[in-house]
């Protein structure tokens, strides 16, 4: 039985690649997104007075406060520092995520149901 023109599978075959094609793609995918958890970020404020370790996916796992900078009588200097630090990578970590997952159409980590 032939299908579709001069004896192939034609639309059959088209399908096939696709899926190939989408499968191939998530394998990427789930390659970045073992990268962007492994990808290690720092985010500094006041002169790397306070510095913010995460990865390109915001998981915070580590912050480092010079102990010039903590004084009782001014936390809320101390609380600034840190959240512009946070923020700093935060904005670092974005670039990196689009950078790395703009390619697969996620932007903001969605895929539209793609996946």
């Amino acid at each position: 039985m032939a299908y579709g023109r001069g004896g192939n599978m034609g639309g059959m075959g088209n399908m096939q690649n696709l899926i190939k094609q989408a499968q191939k793609m998530q394998e990427e995918m789930q390659e970045t997104e073992k990268l962007l958890d492994e990808w290690e970020i720092v985010g500094t404020a006041g002169g790397e007075a306070v510095v913010v370790y995460m990865n390109a996916k915001k998981i915070i796992d580590g912050i480092e406060i010079d102990k010039d900078v903590i004084d009782p009588e001014d936390s809320e200097m101390l609380e600034d520092l840190v959240l512009a630090a946070i923020l700093d990578g935060y904005k670092k970590a974005d670039a990196v995520y689009q950078e790395k997952m703009s390619k697969f159409g996620a932007v903001g980590g969605n895929l539209g149901g793609l996946f």
